[in-house]
């Protein structure tokens, strides 16, 4: 039932027959809602941006020979948005029962906003709009090959070894203007937009008729556009059975995290959080590194780094938190990627 009930409201209740703080055990950690730049596309209904396809050549020439105008190549690309929308509504006379209406409906409000992070952030992995219309594209749907022979980017995806469909990837993501940024619509607002409607507007039981009811409103639109596809890195067919990682013979994940890293344009300048990344006469861009992995990565990190005593692994302050790092980037936990990815070929 997508109503609130009596039942549930009887769940809320404390033994002192207030609304009772809730435990929320479904929360996830989704940290690249921390790093991911957001900014608003130029479109109502998604983000068109120009690349550079070609570079002009030189001519080698002796003398009195011409040399030809040459010139590069550019073309554009258009990400669409997504629009996650939900809404919350709780009969009247049901939220008045216990007199604190307010605590009720924010007990199911805070709920529906980790429910829509959880699905945005799952999105900005796993959604294709090629296969759902509605939904934007995410990540892995771009850099899903590790043949170069099928895709160019397929030099950014490394493998992992994994062969079945219990897999896992890790993300080396550098965010920026230049590089890759989440977008909203033109003209609109970013993030999780929240509304109460309060009671005026009527919930409807099975039979059409009305009913006073509280409302709240909640809707995300969200695209994102990869501007250069050398900045994003994705190391996949990470399987995490004991073929993989909880095997005696484990992929070695630093050693897959030094290929990433060199991977990215930057890389042979340096790398550092919130820095301009220049080079003498050739400026490069402003980008924000991550890596993204889950909890069972995570943990095989710690593991590898204690076996191998890994030098490069370590605590490093960043945005006033201490957290750990991998060659100066800072390693993100990302509930959303999943252990059931299938395996890239």
């Amino acid at each position: 039932m997508a109503y609130l009930t009596l039942a549930d409201w009887a769940r809320r209740q404390s033994p002192e027959g207030s609304i009772d703080e809730i435990g929320e055990l479904l929360a996830q950690c989704n940290e690249i809602f921390d790093d991911m730049l957001i900014r608003e596309g130029n479109q109502a209904l998604g983000h068109t941006g120009t690349i550079r396809t070609g570079l002009p050549q030189g001519t080698w020439r002796s003398f009195y020979q011409g040399v030809a105008f040459t010139k590069s190549t550019t073309a554009q690309v258009t990400d669409s948005i997504g629009e996650l929308v939900a809404y919350s509504r709780i009969d009247r006379s049901l939220a008045e029962l216990e007199g604190n209406v307010k605590a009720l409906r924010v007990t199911e409000d805070n709920a529906h906003i980790e429910g829509l992070s959880q699905q945005m952030a799952s999105a900005l992995f796993y959604s294709n709009e090629n296969v759902s219309q509605n939904q934007l594209t995410g990540l892995a749907p771009r850099y899903n090959t590790i043949s170069t022979a099928t895709a160019q980017n397929a030099t950014n995806v490394l493998n992992g070894g994994g062969t079945a469909s219990s897999n896992t990837s890790i993300w080396l993501c550098a965010w920026g203007e230049q590089t890759g940024f989440g977008f909203f619509p033109k003209g609109s607002k970013a993030g999780l937009v929240f509304e109460d409607k309060g009671d005026i507007r009527p919930g409807f039981d099975s039979n059409n008729r009305e009913f006073e009811a509280f409302t709240s409103f909640f809707q995300w639109k969200m695209g994102v556009h990869i501007k250069n596809w050398q900045y994003f890195v994705r190391i996949a067919n990470l399987d995490v059975t004991t073929a993989g990682l909880s095997g005696t013979t484990p992929p070695d994940i630093f050693a897959l995290m030094s290929k990433a890293v060199v991977r990215l344009p930057t890389a042979g300048r340096r790398i550092s959080g919130i820095t301009k990344v220049d080079a003498p006469n050739q400026p490069a861009p402003a980008i924000r590194p991550a890596w993204y992995c889950n909890r069972t990565v995570r943990q095989y990190m710690d593991i590898q780094a204690i076996r191998d005593k890994n030098v490069l692994l370590s605590p490093r302050e960043y945005d006033g938190i201490v957290i750990e790092t991998f060659r100066g980037v800072p390693i993100r936990i990302q509930d959303s990627i999943t252990n059931a990815e299938a395996a890239l070929s």
